[in-house]
């Protein structure tokens, strides 16, 4: 997806004032009155998720929570900073839930509702607060329930409790709100259907219903009275809901409170119908209520004001109907779907014609193409009577009448309706994907549905489909796909639209002429585009085929850089042809009617166009961009070649419409963003087709069955024998890495023995007692405990083959020695199936990854493996390490431009691999050509591969052949052996002697047998490298060398999203996908890569999924609040998996930080150990030189009377911590730190901007300084890591998006010896999510403390204060404060001490140099300056953007989605 980018300034004029929404410091410390009652109430009582002690009973007051609270929030009608404000003094956690009992009172009840609401609007935990009190719970949310049926309540209240009810529903991952809510959509609830003859007729037709059926009544029979009204409410439940909101919608003159509840009732209906647990009995009872007709008649759905509502009914209605058997799960196929159909037309028919033969004989006669359409079938029943109609309807089983509560007008018009909306042909959800266009214009770039989610914020739904726990089919989570992902491409693009024109200016002149006083790098003015050629349609299309028109722009005010930005546009690149008009956007201030935002801004027409060719001004194509514009004889204009969107170019010509001539602008997007239309058209394709997933893998994908079933354990094809190679360093660590398992050696091994080992499972045989008929539940039961038991491994070894003489033969062995764990996410990868491996920061999950791609390489010849990671970054360094393992360069692909990063000596790009290919084929040309000398062959041997080819079969396998005679007998020593050996010659600048004197018969077979490895290695090469000498073509070449020659093929998510049809094309099959970074890529991103093969014989050759990432680090980063938080577009398919219960293994040793360091985080992991090299290694004992500690939190007070500033929407800075940060770094480079050894990082992009001007201020151009290996957001740097990190937290005012604990994990694990954290002490110390991190930082001085006369690196060890958690022995609670002071220790009283010492020591420095010999020039002194100001970095200018690689950490609603991040820009 396009990466996320920094909103612009320009939408400060029409961006929300959000942050007056947010509580501040004031607010949850101040004198204010929930503030001052939290601290009288509860904030006085301990931490209740102190684990060292079990809190006291709390005793809620209610008329403290009636008068002081309710009163408070009811009067304001529940505003949402009030609720955060609560939510932020651990109002729910400390006092309501503490005090909670089956006394308590609603407004109790209410308040608990109110503040999960808010926490899950912040994303937040919320449902582990009540895990320790399941019956409390029960009884809460049993009151909860109660209440969405109580008339006294306002209807504003019980939206809230509704909203309650949906965050349940979408948290059944949760046992204790699962047991709650799985009762309410149980097949009990058929009790409220029309008819038992209905019922009874849909349970006959099903045994396996009729089975649950009798099963639920037994439940009700043999239960007590009280049991019985618990499940009659429970069965009761839905139906009355559903009737309460029949009657709303009847009830005439609605108000904005109604609408509010109905749009949250038909969003926990969708909600319901999308997941197949919750669907399985409620759509039945939903269609019996005709839910849908229902709706579509009422007034409230009719009002002209109620669009949003409208929408959702549609999305509403389209899972309603979505194709899939609803207690299956199968998903029908287009014939399935339209036989279903045309049966129930049948029944339509069969009844017309027995009971009402005189009237409708015309409609039982007819075609089904006839009568599955509203306006004929309406026809056809005009002719009935209203109480015929009524009966037609009875005897239909379709319901006529409801209870009195229902309010329903059960008449003519809606009995009609009901008929038509049942017999009606509906498209399939295929087919409404293939009406999508995947290019915009100005009706879907600014479609009202669109910019809904533009003003999201949590108190309204948004007619989006949701990414769930779980899915109807493959095909739906494709749909829903597809539908996010365009809408947010549409949504970023209309963004830079407008950005673009504000930038602009767009005025009218005095002709009328609109022109532009503004100027933008992405936008141009142009005259209209001429139309070259409109080729007819293809055969069974009714668009052209191809429009084609060239555009003229005029480059010659632009600016070197930005003209070679337009002139390296590639073809196919989108553009967008804009018609402005300036004289529109003065409407609006004329008082006209209200506008869009593209009519303020004067938009009448956007329409897209791929660019075939780049034009100079004489005609010429522009092939070599870089040599074009380094020439000299360069023109002022270019000339586009460019494909128009040929759908909306037929519907301009249909409808008359005086589009193109209208056209005055041509928009440009950055590559990084612009990748939208082959993403998009890789997902439809997908949605189109029937694709298949592994079998095996099927189940989990979508959610259902057991969450285990897809690991090796499970799976019949488990490989009994492996041969893991160098996986295991010795005997000692073989048996260290299998814990609790039998390990023998083979009946061959008398004792231990080297590397390499083969293991070999030996499974006990199943029980004599085992029934021989197969039994699903068995399968599910049985076979996982059965292996469980299988704990003897067999290890066998082997002597390796002797590969060559030379050092280059000897095998890349693997050195690292795995940890227990690491051992069983290998093994597990290394076996067909799903494999789940939880890497926390630290652990190793990239070696773990390469030796399960080693493993697969060496035991599966056969198979093909795809390497998948979220950025090039993470790619390139799994690349790396494959590089350097022993795996044949020839079989390694890297697609994308990444390779270009690889510090490996060979090119791995695919055209990359071609010349690689040619390259060896001259160094073994002239090796064969060399052994064809020492072999006295006359002739030009080497030549070609082909060549080579008739040299090796006349000459060596024949000279190899004789040899193999001449020692066949047994009687042949080791001197007739070398004598015999036919290749002394070619191997004379071999090490010497190449047969030691001393070797015996075996030995000099192998040596020998070596050497003629080494030579057909040559010749196998040569072999693999003609077809590049026979193909002509480069594409060709690429194409053979991707599907036959490659076995580890290496790209990102993008790349794989972006070709996923061209490669499928080429008839591409693998084996096996291994994905880096799983955690961080959205879930369409995981999907694609699994199904970027054509099945065979209708099946997935699929055998291996490996996912490494972890789930405690940032997610997807998702800006736009309406995708991340409504949608959930932010969900990963490790993610969905590890909330599903599917098995993972966590790797639980690190090697990265100082254990000190490592505790910051090691809460979030608890069972994270230390491997032993960061308690004995120098560098992990010895202090950081000029540092007190290792690590500090240093409290940052207002710099200049100023402390966090947005000089343009989200975009957050502040100076005094950039000058902070700055400062330290200057005083680490002064001590002698290496600037590559240090990194600064900031939590918001705007902050980052303003480090790298204070930065380029003081330390650019100084050479003691420099700059630090990297300044970067810490999202961007999730996955790298450095010794020293300084931390900018940025906020003053509150906690912001840092207190998603995901991000604060990411931010304090990145530094291995040195972590600096600066930040507003009184923000994040009462935060409850960061208490665990920021308990341990505050235990150190909030000031920083330095050591003077010290240098690195320093020799003072690091003075061990014990673990946190007391672990070690010691007091983990301890006060640091009293830890004995090292000698010389200064105290930082602020930004400005810190500044003159740092100024101090740069004098003295500089004093230093001057005084050294060998000076060319002298050093002057610095004088003291007065450590002024710098400005404040405003957001928004577009030189910026191009220096942002990625937007930053956007709070508020716009922004755009961190996913297909593009590598090919």
């Amino acid at each position: 997806m396009p990466p996320a980018k920094r909103v612009k300034s320009s939408a400060a004029s029409k961006s929300k004032p959000t942050t007056s929404e947010r509580p501040t410091v004031e607010d949850l410390e101040g004198e204010n009155e929930f503030a001052t009652l939290a601290r009288q109430h509860w904030l006085k009582t301990p931490n209740p998720t102190d684990k060292s002690s079990s809190p006291p009973k709390v005793k809620v007051k209610n008329d403290v929570l009636k008068r002081e609270i309710w009163d408070a929030l009811e009067k304001e009608n529940f505003p949402l900073k009030s609720l955060l404000v609560l939510e932020g003094l651990q109002t729910l956690e400390s006092y309501l839930w503490p005090g909670y009992g089956e006394d308590s009172s609603n407004y109790h009840v209410l308040l608990i509702i109110l503040l999960v609401n808010a926490k899950h609007r912040e994303r937040l935990r919320t449902w582990d607060i009540f895990a320790d009190r399941p019956s409390d719970f029960s009884d809460l949310f049993r009151r909860a329930l109660s209440m969405t049926l109580d008339g006294s309540l306002s209807w504003t209240i019980r939206t809230h409790v509704l909203h309650f009810i949906i965050y349940a529903f979408q948290s059944l991952d949760c046992i204790i709100v699962r047991k709650q809510c799985t009762p309410l959509v149980s097949i009990s609830i058929w009790h409220g259907l029309s008819t038992e003859e209905k019922r009874d007729a849909i349970l006959e037709s099903n045994p396996y219903l009729k089975k649950v059926w009798r099963a639920a009544a037994k439940r009700y029979d043999s239960a007590d009275d009280a049991t019985k009204a618990r499940l009659r409410f429970e069965r009761a439940w839905l139906y009355s809901l559903v009737l309460d909101f029949l009657a709303l919608i009847y009830a005439g003159n609605a108000k904005q409170e109604h609408v509010l509840y109905c749009e949250r009732f038909i969003e926990f209906l969708t909600d319901l119908q999308s997941q197949l647990p919750t669907r399985r009995y409620v759509n039945t009872l939903l269609q019996d209520l005709h839910i849908l007709p229902a709706i579509t008649l009422s007034p409230i759905y009719n009002d002209e004001a109620n669009g949003l509502l409208r929408e959702l009914v549609a999305l509403f209605s389209h899972y309603t109907h979505f194709a899939v058997d609803d207690h299956t799960g199968h998903q029908l196929t287009k014939d399935e779907a339209y036989d279903r159909h045309c049966t129930t037309l049948a029944k339509l028919q069969r009844t017309a014609l027995k009971h009402f033969k005189d009237k409708l004989t015309v409609l039982a006669l007819s075609n089904y193409g006839s009568i599955d359409k509203r306006s004929g079938l309406e026809g056809l029943l005009e002719p009935l009577t209203d109480e015929e109609l009524v009966q037609l309807t009875a005897l239909l089983g379709l319901r006529t009448a409801y209870p009195d509560s229902g309010n329903v007008p059960v008449d003519r018009r809606f009995l009609m309706k009901v008929l038509l909306s049942t017999f009606e042909r509906r498209k399939t959800f295929q087919e409404a994907a293939r009406d999508l266009s995947v290019l915009p214009t100005e009706e879907t770039l600014f479609d009202a549905g669109l910019r809904r989610t533009d003003q999201y914020d949590g108190s309204r739904p948004v007619a989006l489909p949701k990414l769930n726990l779980q899915y109807l089919s493959v095909g739906d989570f494709l749909w829903r796909s597809l539908v996010l992902y365009r809408c947010e491409s549409f949504y970023a693009i209309g963004q830079d639209i407008e950005d673009a024109l504000a930038r602009l200016k767009p005025e009218t002149n005095r002709a009328g002429v609109t022109g532009f006083s503004g100027f933008s790098r992405m936008a141009l003015p142009i005259q209209k585009p001429a139309i070259l050629e409109v080729v007819p349609p293809l055969v069974g299309d009714d668009k052209p085929s191809l429009v084609r028109a060239e555009i003229t722009v005029d480059l010659r005010k632009l600016a070197p850089h930005i003209r070679k930005e337009w002139e390296s546009l590639r073809p196919d690149d989108v553009i967008f042809l804009l018609s402005v008009d300036a004289a529109k956007s003065r409407s609006a201030a004329n008082g006209g009617a209200p506008l869009s935002e593209a009519e303020k801004l004067g938009l009448e027409a956007v329409r897209a166009a791929e660019i075939i060719q780049v034009l100079d001004d004489r005609g010429q194509p522009i092939r070599d961009v870089q040599a074009y514009f380094d020439g000299h004889n360069r023109g002022s204009s270019r000339k586009f070649q460019v494909r128009l969107d040929a759908a909306a170019y037929k519907a301009d010509t249909e409808s008359k419409r005086d589009v193109y001539d209208k056209i005055n602008l041509v928009l440009r997007r950055s590559g990084r963003e612009n990748n939208f239309k082959p993403v998009l058209e890789s997902i439809r394709d997908l949605t189109l087709s029937q694709v298949p997933l592994a079998s095996w893998l099927h189940d989990v994908f979508l959610g259902y069955g057991d969450p285990a079933g897809a690991t090796y354990k499970n799976l019949p094809n488990r490989v009994s024998k492996v041969d893991y190679r160098d996986t295991f360093l010795d005997w000692q660590h073989l048996i260290e890495s299998l814990p609790g398992k039998i390990v023998e050696p083979s009946d061959d091994a008398s004792s231990s023995f080297g590397p390499p080992y083969v293991l070999e499972t030996i499974e006990k045989p199943p029980p004599e007692d085992a029934g021989s008929k197969p039994s699903k539940k068995r399968r599910r039961d049985g076979e996982p405990s059965l292996i469980a038991e299988i704990e003897t491994l067999r290890v066998s070894t082997y002597k390796p083959p002797n590969n060559g003489p030379y050092p280059i033969d000897a095998p890349k062995l693997n050195k690292v020695r795995f940890t227990p764990m690491q051992i069983e996410a290998i093994v597990s990868g290394t076996q067909p199936g799903l494999t789940i491996i939880v890497g926390p920061p630290g652990t190793g999950k990239t070696d773990v990854a390469t030796q399960i791609i080693n493993n697969i390489y060496h035991n599966f010849p056969e198979q093909k493996t795809l390497l998948i990671a979220h950025s090039n970054q993470a790619l390139n360094q799994l690349f790396a390490k494959i590089v350097a393992l022993d795996i044949d360069e020839r079989h390694l692909l890297r697609l994308g431009h990444g390779e270009e990063e690889l510090e490996a000596e060979g090119s791995f790009s695919k055209h990359g691999r071609v010349e690689s290919f040619l390259e060896n084929r001259q160094r073994f040309l002239y090796e064969v050509s060399r052994l064809a000398a020492s072999m006295g062959a006359p002739g030009a041997h080497g030549n070609s591969a082909e060549t080579a080819g008739y040299f090796n079969s006349v000459y060596v396998e024949p000279a190899w052949a004789r040899f193999q005679d001449a020692v066949k007998s047994a009687e042949a020593g080791p001197e007739e052996i070398v004598k015999a050996f036919p290749f002394h010659a070619y191997f004379a600048d071999a090490p010497q002697p190449l047969f030691p004197a001393d070797a015996d018969r075996e030995a000099v077979l192998e040596i020998a047998n070596g050497c003629h490895r080494h030579i057909s290695k040559i010749f196998s090469e040569l072999a693999d490298i003609l077809p590049f000498e026979i193909l002509r073509r480069d594409k060709d070449k690429a194409n053979y060398l991707l599907t036959t020659e490659a076995r580890i093929i290496a790209m990102t998510s993008t790349h794989a999203a972006m070709k996923r049809g061209e490669i499928a094309a080429l008839g591409f099959h693998y084996d096996n996908v291994i994905m880096e970074e799983a955690a961080q890529i959205t879930e369409i991103e995981n999907f694609i890569p699994l199904a970027m093969q054509k099945p065979k014989d209708g099946k997935s050759g699929l055998q291996r999924v490996v996912l490494c990432g972890d789930h405690y680090q940032n997610s997807p980063i998702i800006q736009g609040l309406a995708f991340r938080h409504f949608a959930n577009l932010e969900q990963s398919f490790f993610s969905r998996l590890v909330r599903l219960g599917a098995p993972v293994i966590t790797l639980d040793q690190q090697g990265r930080a100082r254990p000190s360091i490592a505790d910051l985080y090691r809460w979030r992991y608890p069972n994270l150990g230390d491997l032993s090299h960061t308690q004995t290694d120098p560098e992990f004992l010895t202090a950081n030189a000029g540092f007190r500690y290792e690590y500090q939190f240093i409290n940052v007070p207002d710099y200049k009377g100023r402390g966090e500033s947005e000089p343009s929407p989200h975009f957050i800075q502040n100076l005094g911590e950039a000058e902070y940060a700055v400062a330290i770094y200057q005083y680490m480079r002064l001590l002698g730190y290496p600037a590559n050894k240090i990194s600064i990082l900031a939590t918001y992009a705007g902050q980052r901007a303003l480090i790298k001007d204070v930065l380029a201020h003081r330390c650019a151009k100084n050479p003691i300084f420099g700059l630090p290996r990297i300044v970067a957001t810490v999202d961007k740097y999730q996955g790298e890591q450095n010794d020293f990190i300084i931390l900018s937290l940025t906020r003053t005012s509150r906690v912001g998006y840092l207190r998603d604990i995901r991000r604060m994990t990411v931010a304090l694990s990145r530094a291995r010896l040195g972590l600096y954290v600066l930040g507003r002490r009184e923000v994040f110390e009462s935060c409850y999510e960061l208490r665990e991190a920021f308990g341990l930082l505050l235990r150190r001085p909030d000031k920083l403390v330095l050591v003077t006369g010290e240098l690195w690196p320093a020799q003072r060890p690091l003075l061990s204060e014990g673990k946190a958690d007391g672990s070690d022995g010691s007091d983990g609670a301890a006060d640091e404060k009293a830890v004995a002071q090292v000698p010389n220790e200064a105290v930082m009283e602020g930004v400005e001490h810190l500044g003159q010492y740092v100024f101090e020591m740069t004098n003295a420095r500089l004093r230093q140099l001057r005084e050294e010999k060998g000076l060319e020039v002298e050093v002057k002194v610095v004088e003291e300056p007065e450590r002024e100001e710098i400005g404040y970095v405003r957001g928004g200018g577009e030189e910026e953007e191009e220096e942002e690689e990625r937007g930053g950490e956007n709070e508020g609603p716009s922004g755009k989605v961190e996913g297909f991040e593009v590598e090919e820009d």
